[in-house]
C-alpha cells in the first residue's frame, strides 16, 4: 500500500467565546487531513491549534501540513513509526499538525485490518463519562452554568481558573455552594498562578472537595512542582508540562505530579501518546484523555485510544458540547447525556460531511 494523495483543509469551526487563563478562543482553529492510498482506503485526521498553549496556529499548521504531505507521498502508510519519524526528521516540534497525520495513518491501519481503532489498539469497547468545562467568568455566572450542567445530568465539572487567585477561590466557593456535594469538581488553572499563588490557592480550596488541579503553574516553574505537591492535599495533574514520554518520565521520577493529561495536540498523536501511557502504567500514575476544541472526528480517535489504555481513567471530551455552532461530522463519537461511545465500524468511524468540506479552503498534494 502506498500514499497517493493528501488533502489538507482549513477546518474552521465557529464557537461561542471560550475563556481560559492564557486567552480567549472565538473559533476552533482546526485542520483536517485526508490521506488517500492506492488501495482505495483513506484515513481522516484532525488537529485543533491552540496557539497560546502549543505555539501553533491554524496557519502554521497548514504551512507545515503541505511540507509534511510532500514527504509522505509514495510511502507505506501502514508503517506508522517510520512515517512519523519521517516528519520528525524534517522538523522538530509542531506536535499539533503532526497529530492529524498520525491520526489519519492509524485510521488507515485500522481500516486495513477491518477493525475499529480501539480493537486494533488492543482495547475493548465501553461507555465512559466526560466532564463538562466551565470557562472563566464572573463567579455567579460560573455557578449558574454549573447548576445548568447538574440539572442536565452532569456529575463531573471542570472549572477553569488562573486569572486572579482570590477571585478564583470565590469562583469555586460559589460553584460548590450552588451544586452541593454530589458533583465531582476538577480545577484547571492553565498555568495561571505562580508558586506562591498556587500554594495559597490549593490550601484555600481544599475544603471544597476537589478531585485534582490541572497545571497550576507555568511550565517554567516545573522545578517547584515537587514542593507544591508535597504541600498540597489536592492532587496535581500535569498538562502543559507533559508533551512527550520524556516529560512524563521526568515528572513522575521527580515526584512532581499525581496524574498526567494526555492530548494528541501535545504528543503529536497516538504513537507518542501510547509511550506516555506506558510510562504512566509502569509507575501507576493515572491519566486523563483531553483535547483542545476538536470536533467529534478527533474526539472519536481520542476515545478509541483511551479504550485501549487502561491507565486512562479520567475523560475530558466535552469540546463538541462547549459551544460549537456547527457539527460537520458524519458518524463518530456519540453523546448520551454526558456518556460517550464510539461506533463499532472499521477505523475511527468518523468522516466529514462533503458539503462542509466543499466550503473549506483546501490544498491537494
Amino acid at each position: 500500500m502506498k500514499i497517493t494523495r493528501i488533502e489538507i483543509y482549513r477546518y474552521s469551526i465557529p464557537t461561542e467565546p471560550f475563556v481560559i487563563a492564557t486567552g480567549t478562543m472565538h473559533y476552533a482553529q482546526n485542520v483536517l487531513i485526508r490521506i488517500l492510498t492506492g488501495s482505495g482506503i483513506y484515513g481522516m485526521g484532525e488537529c485543533s491549534a491552540f496557539p497560546m498553549i502549543v505555539g501553533e496556529s491554524q496557519d502554521t499548521c497548514l504551512a507545515m501540513a503541505k511540507e509534511f504531505a510532500r514527504i509522505l507521498i509514495g510511502k507505506d502508510p501502514l508503517d506508522i513509526p517510520d512515517r512519523m519519524n519521517d516528519l520528525l526528521g524534517y522538523a522538530a516540534h509542531n506536535s499539533t499538525i503532526k497529530s492529524a497525520f498520525d491520526m489519519a495513518l492509524f485510521d488507515i491501519a485500522a481500516k486495513n485490518a477491518k477493525q475499529p481503532l480501539y480493537k486494533f489498539l488492543g482495547g475493548e469497547r465501553r461507555i465512559v463519562e466526560t466532564d463538562m468545562t466551565i470557562g472563566i467568568g464572573m463567579p455567579e455566572n460560573m455557578a449558574n452554568a454549573a447548576v445548568t450542567f447538574k440539572n442536565k445530568g452532569c456529575s463531573i465539572i471542570k472549572i477553569k481558573l488562573g486569572k486572579d487567585v482570590h477571585t478564583d477561590i470565590e469562583r469555586v466557593r460559589q460553584i460548590r455552594a450552588a451544586i452541593g456535594d454530589d458533583v465531582v469538581l476538577r480545577l484547571d488553572a492553565n498555568q495561571g498562578w505562580c508558586f506562591d499563588e498556587a500554594l495559597f490557592a490549593l490550601g484555600a480550596l481544599e475544603p471544597f472537595d476537589i478531585q485534582f488541579c490541572e497545571q497550576p503553574m507555568r511550565t517554567w516553574y516545573d522545578d517547584k512542582l515537587p514542593e507544591l505537591r508535597a504541600n498540597s492535599r489536592i492532587k496535581i495533574m500535569a498538562d502543559e508540562s507533559c508533551y512527550n514520554h520524556h516529560d512524563a518520565r521526568k515528572l513522575i521520577n521527580s515526584g512532581s505530579v499525581d496524574y498526567l493529561n494526555i492530548k494528541f495536540s501535545k504528543s503529536g498523536g497516538i504513537l507518542e501518546a501510547q509511550k506516555i501511557h506506558e510510562i504512566a502504567l509502569q509507575t501507576g500514575v493515572k491519566c486523563m484523555i483531553g483535547g483542545m476544541l476538536e470536533t467529534r472526528l478527533a474526539l472519536s480517535a481520542n476515545l478509541h485510544f483511551a479504550l485501549a489504555s487502561p491507565n486512562v481513567i479520567f475523560f475530558d471530551m466535552d469540546s463538541a458540547l462547549l459551544g460549537h455552532l456547527t457539527d460537520p461530522v458524519n458518524g463518530g463519537l456519540t453523546y448520551n447525556g454526558y456518556q460517550v461511545d464510539v461506533p463499532d465500524t472499521p477505523g475511527i468511524g468518523a468522516d466529514v460531511k462533503p458539503e462542509f468540506l466543499k466550503a473549506c479552503e483546501s490544498w491537494m498534494i
